[in-house]
């Protein structure tokens, strides 16, 4: 029987050892510092087309002419999901997820979670709405002190659809009308 020497126990096993552990350091350097990089110069804004865009859940809207689609804050999905546009610096964000509530529980649930945003508060009385698709809803208006907003929420077929538009008042003036009316286009079609 051989003797084990402390060499044997300290000696990298076969004679690539180094080179492979060079490369395997080389690869994640370029995985550390290659993809960030990479990921900033792919711009997060994608041009998007003028017909209905499926947010999720089966229900879609029309985007109002001139956005862009924020993919930094756009995940579909097939029970929920959350599209972001952009006019210019006007964000356009619509939520849809499984609601059990009605429109008045919808409502406070979102008037809620603006206001628990420190500086966030809401603005004004809330207001009747409604969708082409048939949507009933309820609208009103926020402010943070630096930039003012608008809210509208709706509910149907056990889901609730947020409506968040964010903005300063040169920018968010001149957009909403746009905004309005992209909005009247929510819609829920059957997911086949």
């Amino acid at each position: 029987m051989g003797r084990v020497t402390r060499r044997h126990l300290t000696d990298l096993p076969g004679t690539l050892g180094l080179p492979v552990a060079l490369a395997v350091a080389s690869i994640l350097a370029v995985l550390a510092f290659g993809l960030p990089v990479l990921d900033r110069a792919v711009p997060a804004e994608r041009a998007v087309a003028s017909g209905p865009y499926l947010v999720g859940a089966g229900v879609t809207v029309v985007p109002p002419p001139g956005a862009v689609l924020d993919v930094t804050g756009t995940r579909p999905g097939s029970d929920r999901g959350t599209v972001l546009f952009r006019l210019g610096l006007v964000r356009y964000a619509i939520d849809v997820e499984p609601f059990d509530g009605d429109l008045t529980a919808a409502a406070v649930r979102l008037r809620q979670r603006i206001t628990g945003i420190n500086g966030h508060r809401i603005t004004g009385t809330q207001l009747a709405v409604s969708t082409a698709g048939g949507f009933a809803g309820v609208q009103g208006g926020y402010t943070t002190g630096e930039r003012d907003g608008r809210y509208a929420v709706f509910v149907a077929n056990g889901l609730t659809i947020e409506v968040m538009v964010s903005g300063d008042d040169t920018d968010l003036g001149p957009a909403l009308p746009a905004i309005d009316a992209s909005t009247r286009t929510l819609r829920y079609e059957t997911v086949k």
